[in-house]
């Protein structure tokens, strides 16, 4: 197999495996099943012993998102937030429908950069479009393990189409 071959079927295989790992439902719980469901009251309540709500991890995975889309997007690096703290806002209970709308919104911007032929350019300072994808698919994995943590201890789980319990 020449070179070329294989960077092509590597990224025809990266192409393949991003949407899942940005949507789980092979080797983890969907995010639209961890999502679903769940009420404002639900989504912004903090169980007791653990650092956020449903709403802040959702809030804190679309920040993140939006800068490395926009980052992509653009073409061009971005400074790096000035504190962590930056990038988990506040959330009101109203504004669960528009915070999860938006989630589902990036997500479907993040699609088609999959498929980029210039996987390998660096954008980033050194990181390049590849790999600020799956930084976004294994981020927004990490968080959406925390959301069924959360739904766990307020007792909204498992979904109303089902999770992992068995």
């Amino acid at each position: 197999m020449t070179e070329p071959d294989r960077n092509e079927r590597a990224q025809l295989a990266f192409a393949r495996l991003l949407p899942k790992l940005f949507r789980g439902g092979q080797a983890f719980v969907g995010v639209e099943a961890a999502l679903s469901g769940l009420d404002a009251t639900q989504a912004v309540a903090r169980p007791a012993g653990l650092p956020h709500s449903v709403a802040e991890l959702v809030a804190h995975v679309n920040w993140w998102n939006r800068w490395m889309l926009d980052i992509i997007e653009m073409g061009a690096a971005q400074p790096y937030p000035k504190s962590a703290a930056d990038t988990w806002p506040a959330v009101a209970e109203g504004e669960w429908p528009r915070l999860k709308n938006e989630f589902y919104e990036l997500l479907a911007r993040i699609d088609p950069h999959a498929a980029r032929p210039d996987l390998a350019n660096p954008v980033n300072h050194e990181e390049t479009i590849g790999e600020l994808l799956a930084d976004m698919a294994l981020h927004t994995a990490h968080h959406f393990g925390q959301v069924v943590t959360v739904r766990q201890a307020l007792g909204a789980w498992p979904p109303p189409g089902g999770g992992d319990t068995w």
